[in-house]
C-alpha cells in the first residue's frame, strides 16, 4: 500500500543553521501518526515543509516529500497548491489569528468550497451550513453571519477543523490544535477530530508536545529533537517500553494523574547536552559526493 506521506531524508535550513536533520517518516492511509517534541524540536516546521509554507530565508537542502507516490518538492509551483486545501489541509495552532477577521464565517467557509470543489454559491452556502453541523457547532445558520471575534476560542478551532476537512482531504496536518484551548475543550477537539478523520477517511499528521493526547489518538508516533527522528513506532509500544534515553526522560517529565504527589522530573540537562552535540556533528558529516 502507496503511504500518504512518506518523507525521505529531509533537511531544511534557515540560512545557514540546519533546523531538521535528515527526518524520515510515513503515514499510512487512514492513520494517526504523532510528533512528538519539545519546542524548537522542528516539528511545525516538518509540517510547513510538507505544506510548502516554509518562511523566508528557509529552504530545503536534501530529501524527498511524497504525496501519495508523488514528489510534492518536484512539482511545479501551480500544481502543488492546487493540493492544499483540497488533498492535504491543515488545522492550524493559534484559532485566534488563524481566521480573517474582515471577513464572515460563512463567506471563508464558501470562499474555500467554491474555489476548490467549484460550488455555486448557493450550494457552497448548504455545504457551510452542514459542515458546521458536523462540528456540533450550534444553530449554525446563526454563526454563518458572525465574524471571528464573535465567536469563542473554542469555536473557531471547531470552523478551522470545519474548513481542514471540507474537501475531503486525504492527508490532515494538525499543528498543535489544543494548544490554546482549555482542558474540556482539548478532548472534544480531539474527539471531534477522531469522527471527522473516520467519517472521511483522512490520514492525520498530529503535532502536539503532549504525550497525554498521543495516548489518546494516535496510532504510531515519532519522537523528534533538534530537528532529527530520535524513536518512532507503534504508539503503545513506545509508551510502554521507549527505547531511547529522551523518550524516557519526557515520560518521566509528564504529569501522572495516579501518582499526584510524585515530584516532576524536568529532562536531565547533560542529556540535552549530549543530543545537541550530536546534531552538531551531524551537521559536519560532508553531503554525498562532497570533495
Amino acid at each position: 500500500m502507496t503511504a500518504t506521506l512518506a518523507v525521505e531524508g529531509l533537511k531544511v535550513a534557515i540560512g545557514a543553521a540546519n533546523v531538521l536533520r535528515g527526518v524520515s517518516l510515513d503515514v499510512q492511509p487512514g492513520e494517526v501518526r504523532g510528533l512528538v517534541g519539545e519546542s524548537g524540536a522542528g516539528k511545525s516546521m516538518l509540517g510547513r515543509a510538507v505544506l510548502g509554507l516554509l518562511p523566508a530565508n528557509t529552504s530545503v537542502t536534501a530529501g524527498r516529500i511524497a504525496f501519495e507516490g508523488r514528489d510534492l518538492l518536484a512539482m511545479a509551483e501551480a500544481e502543488r497548491r492546487s493540493l492544499l486545501g483540497r488533498r492535504i489541509a491543515l488545522i492550524p495552532q493559534d484559532p485566534m489569528t488563524s481566521l480573517n477577521p474582515v471577513k464572515r464565517i460563512g463567506r471563508q467557509i464558501g470562499n474555500l468550497l467554491r474555489h476548490h470543489l467549484g460550488l455555486s454559491k448557493r450550494a457552497a452556502l448548504a455545504r457551510t451550513t452542514e459542515l458546521l453541523a458536523e462540528v456540533a457547532i450550534h444553530d449554525p445558520q446563526r454563526v454563518l453571519a458572525l465574524y471571528p471575534h464573535e465567536i469563542s476560542g473554542g469555536m473557531r478551532q471547531r470552523v478551522l477543523i470545519a474548513m481542514a476537512f471540507a474537501c475531503d482531504p486525504a492527508l490532515v496536518i494538525a499543528d498543535e490544535p489544543t494548544t490554546a484551548l482549555d482542558v474540556t475543550v482539548q478532548r472534544q477537539v480531539l474527539q471531534l477530530v477522531e469522527r471527522l478523520r473516520l467519517r472521511h477517511g483522512s490520514a492525520v499528521l498530529f503535532v502536539t508536545h503532549d504525550l497525554g493526547v498521543v495516548a489518546k489518538i494516535c496510532r504510531s508516533m515519532t519522537v523528534l529533537h533538534a530537528g532529527r527522528v530520535l524513536e518512532e513506532g507503534e504508539t503503545t509500544n513506545v509508551l510502554v517500553r521507549p527505547r531511547h534515553a529522551y523518550t524516557r526522560a519526557l515520560l518521566a517529565a509528564t504529569p501522572r494523574a495516579d501518582r499526584p504527589a510524585e515530584a516532576l522530573r524536568p529532562v536531565p540537562p547533560d542529556l540535552i547536552d549530549q543530543l545537541w552535540s550530536e546534531a552538531y556533528r551531524l551537521d559536519q558529516v560532508p553531503a554525498v559526493g562532497a570533495a
